[in-house]
């Protein structure tokens, strides 16, 4: 039987590698094995952070609702209480932003939890 070279799917994996790889510094985006574990690495980080950054967004929500319901005299804890009594399903990215670019508004919502 024939010897297979494997040298296309080799030449296809390595330049796979290396073009995911560029732009990484010196020898990380020039050299097959250095940009394995570089990109290996890199893409460990990113699936570690897309969970992160969740949970960054939310506790930022979180701290941006706190200083306006402060504003307001209102804990965050007893406006969300006071929003779940209510019957008012609004996330705190929405409510953030309310608190951000609308203050009128986000006093009305606040108004009707305290109540």
């Amino acid at each position: 039987m024939a010897r297979v070279s494997s040298s296309v799917a080799a030449k296809r994996r390595k330049k796979r590698v290396l073009e995911a790889a560029k732009g990484f510094r010196a020898e990380r985006g020039k050299r097959f094995r250095r940009a394995k574990e570089t990109l290996n690495r890199a893409l460990r980080y990113a699936y570690r952070d897309r969970k992160a950054r969740k949970r960054a967004f939310r506790a930022l929500w979180i701290t941006r609702i706190n200083a306006a319901t402060r504003g307001q005299g209102v804990l965050y804890k007893d406006f969300i209480a006071g929003l779940k009594r209510k019957n008012i399903l609004l996330s705190r990215d929405i409510l953030a932003d309310l608190a951000v670019r609308e203050p009128a508004v986000f006093a009305k919502i606040v108004e009707t939890a305290k109540n």
